[in-house]
Formats: C-alpha cells, structure tokens, sequence
C-alpha cells in the first residue's frame, strides 16, 4: 500500500498542479467569479488529499493495517468525488453536481478518521 499511495498522491498532486495553472491562466477570464470560486475549492482540496495520500502512504509504514489502507482509498476517492464534482460544476454549470460533492466531503472525512484511528490503536 506505501508504494501505491505514494504513486497516487504523487500523481493527484500533479493533477493539483496542472488544474490549478489550468484554472488561474485560462480560465480566470472566462468564467464567473462563483464559478471560479468553486474551481478554486476543487483545485485547493484536491492538492491538500494528494498530500494526505502522501501522508497514508508513510502511516501504511508505520502502522500497517486496514486503518491506514482504508484512509487511503477514502482520500483518492474523496478527490474524484468531491474535487472531481466542483471542476465539472464549474465547467459546466450543471448544478445537480453539486449533490455529488458531499459524498466526497464525507470520504475526506472518514480518510482522517482512519488515520487518526490508526495511530491511537498503534
């Protein structure tokens, strides 16, 4: 699991990187300023849990089990829903994406959960 979710973070984090130059060099102009927010929201969001993928990856060395493993799955899952949500809502104005968001938020939040868990039990 180290090696995967280091490759994860590694790759989410370039992702991060790129969504973001995407955003503020062209994008800045074309969008409203509530949609560019949202892009924002997604971008910052999504390079935070492709650190905490980072972060899972050094815990599954530290404290190998299903804590730290599924702390993992839950933040690479939390950025599809929840980054991957607000980037296409901003793009696309499709309001009803915005339903979607909050199952990424929840994913966030049980991935530091589990994480926190997995210290306390170690």
């Amino acid at each position: 699991m180290t090696r995967t979710f280091f490759i994860f973070g590694g790759l989410f984090g370039t992702l991060a990187i790129a969504a973001g130059a995407f955003g503020g060099h062209l994008l800045k102009e074309q969008l409203s300023a509530e949609l560019f927010a949202i892009f924002e929201v997604a971008a910052r969001y999504h390079m935070y849990h492709a650190l905490a993928l980072l972060c899972a990856a050094w815990a599954c060395k530290q404290w190998p089990g299903p804590w730290t493993s599924t702390a993992g799955y839950l933040f690479a899952v939390g950025i599809v829903f929840f980054s991957g949500s607000l980037y296409l809502l901003s793009l696309t104005g499709i309001s009803w994406l915005g339903a979607v968001t909050p199952i990424g938020g929840l994913a966030f939040i049980a991935g530091w959960l589990c994480l926190t868990i997995a210290a306390w039990k170690s």
